[in-house]
């Protein structure tokens, strides 16, 4: 069980509490990003294990959480009591007879207080972003509850800083077709005296800049493609009317703009060129990176389950 927490004071213990009702098998691991009040000692009072992490940012803590916890299975949850410790259990029950790699708990609430309108546009604004670059399998990327595997967190790269990691951890299942699942979940608001450290245009443009930044890693032959019909557009505009006024006089006076649009349709080729080179490096990153994740055994084995 891993709880990211940053000036969790208020909620921490109830968070511990809850999840150990639910799951009283399972340890606890808080891990603080350089809070300035009490959540450490709160923590350990709690019965948690914890643990500090200088660098900032939930990305910095999921990337040492993974790193130092061994386990098979694996529970995330934020430290903010907002998501409901009863579901853990359906959660893991379903990674496990599923034999599943990743289970996402997808966000339900009808408090406006905990889901507003503006995060609720972003997160959908986002998830279909996702949609269209990998293909529909989640409807809420932007879950802080999930439950993995193994296999998934040993070989998950966790390249984020901040609040973006939620989307690596969904592409990185999505890259390497994984399976997964989702299981809606209730979602609270928080409690009165704890304040949020989503910062609502700062963090959604971070996260949108992501997903770019993973279209032109993962998807880079469509991502110069774009750039090539950009330039190539431009260039067939431009160059129209001096084609016109050439088969009408036979001349060009409009020199500069002949070479702008022999430049762009040259840039627009070197773009559909780099895309096209990219796209068969990516092909090979991507099966180094699944023979990775397959060289990890996993937590069950055909004619285990039941």
């Amino acid at each position: 069980m891993l709880v990211p927490c940053y000036n969790e004071e208020t909620t921490v213990a109830r968070v511990v509490d809850d999840f150990a009702g639910v799951l009283p098998a399972a340890a606890i691991y808080v891990f603080d990003n350089n809070s300035t009040d009490a959540t450490l000692a709160r923590a350990r009072a709690a019965g948690a294990i914890v643990n500090s992490v200088r660098e900032r940012g939930k990305g910095s803590v999921v990337r040492r959480m993974f790193a130092d916890i061994e386990a098979d299975i694996y529970v995330l949850v934020d430290g903010d009591a907002t998501y409901d410790a009863k579901a853990a259990a359906a959660m893991v029950t379903a990674l496990i007879e599923g034999g599943l790699d990743m289970v996402v708990g997808a966000r339900q609430s009808e408090e406006q207080a905990a889901y507003r309108a503006g995060h609720r546009f972003g997160n959908w604004l986002l998830t279909s972003c996702v949609i269209f670059l990998f293909g529909h399998t989640f409807t809420d990327i932007l879950s802080g509850y999930r439950v993995f595997s193994r296999r998934f967190v040993k070989s998950f790269p966790a390249h984020a800083s901040g609040f973006e990691t939620e989307t690596e951890l969904t592409v990185h299942a999505l890259e390497l077709r994984m399976p997964v699942a989702e299981i809606d979940t209730v979602y609270g608001a928080r409690p009165a005296d704890s304040q949020s450290k989503l910062n609502t245009y700062r963090d959604g443009f971070r996260i949108l800049m992501t997903i770019f930044g993973l279209l032109k890693v993962e998807r880079p032959l469509l991502f110069f493609s774009m750039g090539f019909a950009l330039c190539a557009l431009l260039s067939v505009t431009l160059a129209i009317p001096v084609f016109q006024t050439y088969l009408q006089t036979g001349l060009v006076p409009r020199f500069p703009t002949a070479i702008l649009s022999a430049c762009l349709m040259l840039l627009g080729i070197i773009l559909l060129t780099c895309g096209l080179v990219l796209d068969t490096v990516t092909r090979g990153r991507a099966e180094a990176k699944r023979l990775a994740y397959l060289s990890i055994p996993g937590t069950w084995r055909i004619g285990q389950r039941g």
